[in-house]
Order: C-alpha cells, then sequence, then structure tokens
C-alpha cells in the first residue's frame, strides 16, 4: 500500500502569509488594551467547570445586550486562549450584542471528542447567564467547533436558542489531517477523524449556517469551507483578499459584512 502524502505544509499558514509572525503579538497588544478600556464590562475568567482551563471571558456592551456573540478561538486545538482575541469583540460591542469567549482543554491533554464536549458545556453556561439569542463563530479550529455544536450528535441544551452558526475558515473534514505532523498531538484515527467531522454529520434541523473563508486563503481551507458548505447546504463566502489571520478583522468591524451575515435580522 502507497505511503500517504504529508500534508502538514498545506495546513501551515504563518509562513505562508506576509509578516505572519507579527499577527500573534499585535493581537496580544490590541487584546489587554482593549480589556483595559473597557473596565468593568469586561468580565473575566468566569467558570463553567472545575478544570483549569474551564472558563469564559464575558465582554459586555454599554446598554442591555441584545443577544451573545459566542466566539471560539483558533490554534488547531493545541495552542492558545481567548484571551489573544478579546478585541475582536468590539465590533458586535458596537452593535449592541454581548460577547464571550470561551477557553478549553489543548491536545494532547484531550482529545477532539472531548473538547467538543467540553465546548458544549461552555456554551450551556453561557447561555445560563445570558438572555436571548445566541449566535455561535469561531475561526479554524474554532470554526469546527462551532459547526460540531450545530450537529445533531452533540448534546447542548442550549441548542433551541442558537440563531445561527458561523464557522470562518473552519476544518470541516479532519480525515486529512491525519497526514498531518501536528496529527502527534491530536492522535486521530480514522473513526475519530470522521465522527469530529462537522461535513460528514448531520446538523440540526432548520440550522441557520453561514461559512465564511478568506480568498487568499490556502487552498486546503477554501477547500474545507466548501465541503462544509456543500454538505450543509449553507452559502460559502470568500472574503476577498483575505488570508487566514485576517480573515477574522471583520469582527472587529461594527459595520463589516462578516458581522452583517452573523448578526443580520437578529
Amino acid at each position: 500500500m502507497p505511503e500517504l502524502p504529508d500534508l502538514s505544509d498545506e495546513y501551515a499558514n504563518a509562513a505562508h502569509i506576509p509578516g505572519g509572525a507579527d499577527f500573534l503579538p499585535r493581537w496580544t497588544v490590541q487584546a489587554a488594551a482593549f480589556r483595559d478600556a473597557l473596565g468593568d464590562r469586561a468580565v473575566l475568567g468566569q467558570p463553567y467547570g472545575p478544570g483549569p482551563r474551564d472558563w469564559f471571558d464575558l465582554f459586555m456592551p454599554a446598554a442591555r445586550a441584545r443577544g451573545t456573540l459566542v466566539f471560539i478561538h483558533g490554534g488547531y486545538w493545541r495552542a492558545f486562549d481567548p484571551r489573544l482575541w478579546s478585541a475582536f469583540a468590539s465590533g458586535a460591542l458596537a452593535r449592541g450584542w454581548a460577547v464571550a469567549m470561551p477557553c478549553h482543554t489543548l491536545a494532547p491533554d484531550a482529545r477532539l471528542s472531548a473538547i467538543t464536549t467540553q465546548i458544549a458545556r461552555a456554551v450551556d453556561a453561557i447561555a445560563l447567564v445570558q438572555p436571548g439569542p445566541l449566535v455561535l463563530t469561531g475561526h479554524s479550529a474554532g470554526g469546527h467547533l462551532v459547526a460540531r455544536l450545530a450537529c445533531t450528535d452533540v448534546a447542548l441544551a442550549a441548542a433551541p436558542r442558537v440563531a445561527r452558526v458561523l464557522p470562518i475558515s473552519p476544518l470541516s473534514d479532519l480525515r486529512p489531517l491525519m497526514q498531518c505532523d501536528f496529527n502527534a498531538d491530536l492522535r486521530l484515527d480514522a473513526a475519530e477523524a470522521a465522527r469530529e467531522s462537522p461535513a460528514l454529520r448531520t446538523p440540526r434541523a432548520g440550522i441557520d449556517a453561514h461559512v465564511w473563508v478568506g480568498s487568499a486563503e490556502r487552498p486546503a481551507f477554501r477547500d474545507q469551507a466548501r465541503w462544509l458548505g456543500t454538505a450543509w447546504n449553507a452559502p460559502v463566502t470568500e472574503d476577498p483578499g483575505r488570508h487566514h489571520f485576517n480573515v477574522i478583522d471583520g469582527l472587529a468591524d461594527p459595520g463589516s459584512a462578516l458581522l452583517r451575515a452573523a448578526l443580520a435580522g437578529l
């Protein structure tokens, strides 16, 4: 049987983006400044379970919230926590929405199936303290996780309140990731890769899903977005000129096409 090709470079991003190494330091500075400026409207480290990464940050608008946008961060399920992306809450806040950013255990300390269950618990906990509709969005691995919450096989008590799911640059079919070097941490096998792939699962009836991806992203990510849109009969928007790191910039702009897609009509 021929050896399968190594797909690690196809799913690498920073090395293929001009100035790719500069994004994380810039986001870190912007996030800290945003939290400081928000003062007591930044409610940090709210627990949703007993584990050290069972917490979420909640950012509140100046007036009563119209609903809550839940954003789940990327990092191939292996890196970071949501504090890096705090400033991206600013666009939804300006539109009168609260924003919640949950943390989760990282691989290899947890398998993807456990992370999916953990994020479902986080969203249920957020729903208990936040009234109104929920919009679930996430980037890259976070896009995968919000798409998983929209699948019928994931227990989510808050599902009836989810008004929209907007995966950004999601990983929707995990089988190719078994051919990447970072699978040493993920430990995906064929059964788990298929079970945790939103593009291979059944979406909840009537789910309002919209898939978003940058037109300048790696072909593998554009494929992943297209696969999910096709499987779910959901619209797929290719944001012109956007790569994997700046495709989320619209979350910080209250007038952006990305936020209109997330919050329109709600």
